[in-house]
């Protein structure tokens, strides 16, 4: 655990620096963020720190940040090719240096789907000694190993001029896109900082979690905090270098971030047919006649939880609720009525249901529309532990859990067929269009509906508190 918590902050442990908001970015949509240098950017020292939160892992390279032109970009990623996912790190120049690149490749790789982690990478190419031209640290460990590693010369000018782009997010619209969630994104112009600038070690647990940065951004340094959903490209150093924003509404304002992290759907969990995980993890895309699951990456053994989701597309053969741990081989339709019911599956796996919902009184279910919301409410304190389902905010089913669950590690499933899917609400980002922005009684998450009373959004400052 101790291992797990120093590579990846979960954002379960309390904090006296919140942050409150990240952006939700999809390579899909082609999101990301763009500013033109200014006339007097430092080429020669610089520091860049961030948060992100990956939401699927590339088969090419893919990109957090980066300043230049394509073949003499200086940029920060990574790597599509062996090591799979490890962090990727070009420091190219631009007028006077073209063609001239110096790339790195850490051993370490990045693949955890479900946890945030913190770079910082400090650049300054006056130092005589060239393993201080470059220094990156990875949730406050310095990344010392590395497949390969070539340092600038001394005195090198990177690709960071006046007139070229800076992005985060993607190399530009067609390469190296990210899909995920950034957050406190720090560029410093002029400055090298240290990993300690920006965050410290917890001293109960060890994990490593944000702080407060107080120094200097330099003239052409910006600060991205995506704070004001009706400006998410501002900057909020002072200095007024804003970004401009690709593909990128008010609605990708997300609040899982460093120091809340919320439930999403796991791209990792193994079963034989896979769905198209997306939109920061919260939509499963299914577009075959296979039966294409998906799990989240969080499991629960007790506490009272709640999530929202909405048909999209075609309704029908669409099974929500709940698995147990290890179930990989889930088969539709097993004990499914022919009236599309919620249901238990024989094996106790999940409770599901079909595309319909109200219960009337000859006991049939009226259909499910795209316009209505269903909300999962999971008791797992009470005796009898029990699911429940709400339509737009109306209970119209319980049931209890069966034996073979309880006392079990259980996740929120979804199972589909054909291109039908759900759009999950978790609460810490949906494309859902939320018209109410209800949260539960600790403040957190934005639902349709107010969650019951007593019941939490699955995210890392509940769990320590309930889970």
């Amino acid at each position: 655990m101790e291992t797990l918590q120093r590579t990846a902050n979960r954002g379960s442990i309390s904090t006296g620096y919140d942050i409150d908001n990240s952006l939700k970015l999809e390579a899909d949509n082609t999101e990301y963020l763009y500013k033109t240098n200014n006339v007097g950017t430092n080429r020669k020292t610089f520091t860049v720190s961030m948060w992100f939160k990956r939401t699927e892992l590339a088969d090419d390279y893919m990109q957090l940040w980066q300043g230049g032109t394509f073949g003499e970009a200086t940029r920060l990623g990574f790597y599509g090719g062996t090591p799979k996912e490890a962090i990727w790190v070009d420091i190219s120049g631009g007028t006077g240096n073209a063609g001239t690149q110096y790339r790195s490749y850490s051993n370490q790789v990045l693949r955890d789907t479900s946890a945030w982690y913190h770079i910082v990478l400090a650049v300054d190419t006056t130092q005589a000694t060239e393993a201080n031209r470059f220094r990156l640290w990875l949730n406050g460990e310095e990344v010392t190993s590395w497949s390969q590693r070539q340092y600038p010369a001394q005195d090198y000018q990177c690709a960071l001029e006046a007139g070229i782009d800076m992005n985060w997010g993607a190399y530009n619209a067609t390469y190296y896109k990210m899909s995920g969630y950034i957050a406190e994104c720090h560029y410093l112009d002029g400055v090298t900082a240290v990993q300690t600038d920006f965050g410290e070690y917890d001293e109960d647990s060890g994990i490593w979690k944000p702080k407060a940065y107080a120094g200097s951004y330099g003239g052409n340094g910006c600060y991205l905090n995506f704070d004001d959903s009706a400006s998410l490209g501002a900057d909020s150093s002072g200095n007024g270098n804003n970004f401009t924003l690709n593909n990128i509404t008010s609605a990708d304002q997300a609040t899982d971030t460093p120091t809340n992290s919320f439930c999403t759907w796991n791209p990792l969990w193994a079963y034989q047919y896979q769905p198209t995980i997306k939109e920061g993890a919260t939509v499963a895309a299914y577009g075959d006649s296979t039966d294409e699951n998906a799990k989240a990456t969080i499991g629960l053994t007790n506490g009272k939880w709640y999530w929202e989701a909405k048909p999209s597309g075609t309704i029908g053969s669409q099974f929500i609720g709940i698995s147990t741990d290890g179930d990989s081989n889930i088969s539709s339709g097993q004990g499914l009525t022919q009236n599309y019911q919620m249901t238990i599956e024989p094996q106790g796996r999940y409770y599901s249901y079909a595309g319909s919902l109200s219960e009337s009184a000859a006991g049939q279910f009226t259909a499910l529309t795209t316009s209505d919301t269903l909300g999962i409410a999971l008791d797992m304190d009470s005796a009898t532990q029990t699911i429940k389902y709400y339509a737009n905010g109306s209970l119209i089913l319980t049931r209890d859990l069966i034996s073979e669950m309880q006392g079990r590690t259980v996740f929120p499933f979804l199972q589909n067929y054909e291109s039908r899917t759900f759009n999950i609400n978790f609460g810490g980002y949906t494309i859902n269009t939320i018209s109410s922005a209800e949260t539960d009684e600790n403040g957190y998450g934005t639902f349709e509906h107010a969650p019951p009373t007593g019941y939490y959004a699955i995210c890392t400052k509940n769990l320590a508190e309930y889970g």
